[in-house]
């Protein structure tokens, strides 16, 4: 068992049979009364953030969370195959796993999994991509106060908004956590 004191950014902590990860910590000493920490936690599974205090020194549960490299293979129905980049062993991840990682994963795109006792926890995708737009109307200049945008499908199926200028078989750069369009790439 640790105590609050261990408490850290990225740390993984176990909270009534679920993972929740350490988003931001604040250690507050008060004048009056005790110390404690202030915590910010976000589920590894769902996603949910909440806010948690602990009375300083109180023990909590902190799990061991493996981040590895990873290469995506292909798609198999249901789950996602990916190859470790240390020792290539193939692992399947579910699709609610990987979640919306999926809308910019392409084969052999590097990765990072999280992994609890070879459990996979979440997908971790680069802070962008790379991505060819595969189909996107003409874009029309008219009469307008600012510039424009029009919906485009990337090469994975996924549908982002570009600006009026970006054409069809332009590679752009997109932003893995927004969604949203960063720039044309060379």
């Amino acid at each position: 068992m640790a105590s609050t004191a261990d408490i850290k950014n990225g740390v993984v902590l176990s909270i009534d049979g679920q993972l929740w990860n350490v988003v931001e910590f604040q250690h507050v000493k008060p004048g009056k009364g005790g110390a404690f920490v202030r915590t910010k936690l976000k589920n590894v599974v769902s996603g949910k953030v909440v806010d948690r205090t602990y009375n300083a020194g109180a023990k909590i549960e902190i799990e061991n969370v493996d981040r590895r490299d990873f290469t995506y293979l292909y798609n198999d129905g249901d789950s996602y195959v990916f190859m470790d980049v240390a020792d290539y062993d193939q692992l399947s991840v579910s699709a609610t796993v990987v979640g919306d990682a999926a809308n910019y994963l392409l084969e052999n795109q590097q990765v990072q999994i999280a992994l609890n006792n070879g459990n996979p926890l979440y997908v971790e995708m680069p802070a962008s991509v790379v991505l060819e737009i595969t189909y996107t109307e003409p874009g029309l200049q008219g009469d307008r106060s600012s510039a424009g945008t029009k919906s485009a499908t990337l090469e994975t199926g996924y549908e982002i908004q570009v600006p009026l200028f970006v054409e069809q078989g332009t590679k752009v750069k997109v932003d893995t956590r927004t969604g949203d369009y960063l720039g044309r790439v060379n």
